[in-house]
């Protein structure tokens, strides 16, 4: 038997102001997957880390290594370094 691994969600609530037409959107979008509305929003969110674009923003920016960090990025910044 395997044995299911915990999530490892360190949630923290945000205030943040969205449009009602998407909230409705990711309500019945998670009602149809059968995902929480989180999971849904976590999901899709975590897309913004392919955009090549914020990659080499986040790389010419000062002070960036938590950045980096969440962008799993850290040896990269070496190598532009050296």
């Amino acid at each position: 038997m395997r044995f299911m691994k915990p999530k490892d969600k360190k949630l923290k609530k945000v205030d943040w102001e969205v449009p009602e037409r998407l909230v409705d959107l990711v309500k019945a979008y998670s009602e149809y997957i059968n995902y929480s509305e989180t999971e849904v929003i976590e999901y899709y969110l975590s897309f913004i880390q392919e955009d090549e674009n914020f990659r080499s923003w986040a790389l010419q920016k000062r002070n960036n290594k938590k950045l980096l960090k969440l962008l799993e990025m850290e040896e990269k910044e070496e190598a532009v370094v050296e």
